[in-house]
């Protein structure tokens, strides 16, 4: 008796559904659009992050120049 053969089948993650979907409905000029739309989100989420993380360090660095001065 011969064991019968496996077959490994890759499950598509939800993004690469998405994709293809995208794909469909999308023309190329359109889903480069949307990919650069969704970078240019992300990089103003970054900078953001850039700025708050800045002006918690200023509020610190005042706060500590505001008691060594009264000292």
């Amino acid at each position: 008796m011969q064991a019968a053969p496996v077959r490994a089948t890759v499950i598509p993650t939800v993004t690469d559904a998405l994709r293809a979907v995208e794909s469909l409905l999308l023309s190329g000029g359109q889903r480069t659009a949307r990919r650069n739309a969704w970078t240019a989100v992300l990089e103003d989420r970054r900078r953001a992050r850039d700025r708050a993380e800045s002006g918690y360090v200023l509020e610190r660095e005042a706060v500590a120049a505001r008691r060594s001065r009264a000292t």
